[in-house]
């Protein structure tokens, strides 16, 4: 594989580098925050019994302690940010680090896709598409996904990118406008498979898309560290704790490289497949696998298109993370085993680092770039852990001599078919850094 100067150095402007890590993953304790509410207000003395005038009056400074008490500890109460960012690239495009970034901003307004909407409005990322947006009006709890519209579709004429893109478009679009569920309901008000449905029910309405179908991965974020994913297709997601594959996705597939879509079919064509025979494939939002994790502060998650994972083991995707996260000082190894820095926000800041542009002329053969003088703001470093992905990703789908996962795979099912290297495709991967902020004691 062809190497690509690394972008790692981007935070060590604002941190020292660390020691790369080299021990096993191991839990991190924390104090609970009761106890921290407990450990700061201390404990009352016991008072003797009186009279029932002042027995009252204790009953009632009781009350009003147990109160303070009890709003002391839910100003406590760990606060999750969910830090997110996307990188993609389309095939038969270089890379450039600085471009093919997406950084989240959860207070950006979405505005609802619009007919007509302009192809030059998208990213470069090709067929594939993402969407970030926080859901309603609640800035801790997040939706996101990614979508990967299907290559076969060309043959009909068809440009698998308008359904990918006006599906994510739609998903955005009903998390932003999702209304908060009723009080005292014991469901959420939204779903991940209840978004996706709603995304794939607006583009079999939108007259502009005739045809096309599309993978999906969709997942959301809620303010109390829950994660639920509805998975249907072969994107996929990777969850990854203090070193180690904490979760993963499994691929959904009818058969090699025929994964489970969402699609949008011309009757006609429905027409000439009971005519002639053969079906078109048309899974639905029902069928996709949701699974749900609790998350973790300093957790790393990420969403890609197969582009990603045919093209880099799960042990890759481990490394570059692992690397990453050392070398910026946000997982450090300890006596105690590797542990995650109390504070991420100075490493999640848009405006705290500058690293140096990178020139563009560099050739496709090997995917990589070349560093330049010119100074410029980019990073994060949830941003920084997708460009990486995404880089070493592009880099070994154009690598002619190392066997990727989906060459193993050919094998694997083909035994005398003969594929080397990588596989070009397009890529993208969204990124998301779980930060838990404890917020400061009210002066009471």
């Amino acid at each position: 594989m062809a190497s690509r100067p690394s972008t790692a150095r981007a935070l060590m402007l604002q941190c020292r580098p660390r020691p790369r890590l080299s021990r096993p993953a191991i839990n991190f304790i924390r104090m609970s925050p009761a106890a921290r509410a407990a450990s700061s207000l201390g404990s009352s003395p016991a008072r003797p019994a009186g009279r029932q005038l002042g027995l009252l009056g204790y009953n009632l400074e009781s009350r009003r302690q147990s109160s303070t008490t009890r709003a002391a500890q839910t100003a406590l109460d760990p606060k999750f940010v969910y830090n997110v960012a996307a990188s993609y690239i389309s095939k038969g495009i270089p890379f450039d680090p600085s471009k093919h970034v997406f950084h989240f901003n959860l207070y950006n307004r979405v505005h609802p896709p619009k007919p007509g909407r302009e192809k030059s409005a998208r990213p470069e990322s090709g067929q594939d598409a993402f969407f970030v947006s926080r859901v309603g009006s609640n800035p801790s709890e997040v939706a996101l996904g990614v979508a990967d519209g299907v290559g076969g579709w060309m043959d009909s004429g068809v440009d698998p990118a308008d359904f990918s893109h006006a599906f994510c478009d739609y998903m955005a679009t009903a998390a932003y406008e999702c209304r908060p569920a009723e009080e005292g309901s014991a469901k959420p008000a939204l779903s991940a498979r209840q978004l996706m449905k709603k995304g794939y029910d607006a583009v079999c309405h939108d007259p502009a898309i005739k045809a096309g179908g599309s993978t999906a991965i969709v997942g959301l974020l809620n303010d109390k560290g829950m994660l639920e994913v509805a998975n249907l297709g072969d994107s996929g997601y990777i969850l990854l704790r203090l070193n180690g594959v904490h979760a993963s996705s499994e691929p959904q597939t009818h058969a090699f490289n025929t994964p489970f879509q969402l699609s949008v079919v011309p009757p006609s064509m429905l027409l000439r497949a009971a005519a002639f025979g053969g079906a078109r494939l048309m899974d639905q939002p029902r069928d996709a696998e949701v699974t749900r994790h609790n998350l973790r502060h300093g957790d790393v998650l990420i969403f890609a298109s197969d582009g990603l994972w045919d093209n880099l083991f799960t042990q890759d995707v481990l490394r570059i993370v692992s690397s990453t996260m050392a070398n910026t000082g946000a997982w450090t190894t300890t006596d105690a085993g590797v542990q995650v820095a109390l504070d991420l926000s100075p490493y999640t800041r848009l405006d705290t680092v500058k690293v140096p542009s990178m020139d563009t002329s560099a050739s496709e053969k090997n995917g990589a770039s070349k560093v330049g003088t010119q100074q410029r703001p980019i990073a994060t470093l949830q941003s920084l852990l997708a460009m990486e992905i995404v880089g070493a990703a592009k880099a070994a789908s154009l690598n002619s001599k190392l066997d990727g996962p989906f060459a193993k795979e050919v094998k694997k099912y083909y035994p005398y078919e003969v594929w080397r290297g990588g596989k070009e495709d397009d890529i993208c991967a969204v990124v998301v850094l779980v930060s838990e902020e404890v917020p400061p004691k009210a002066k009471l």
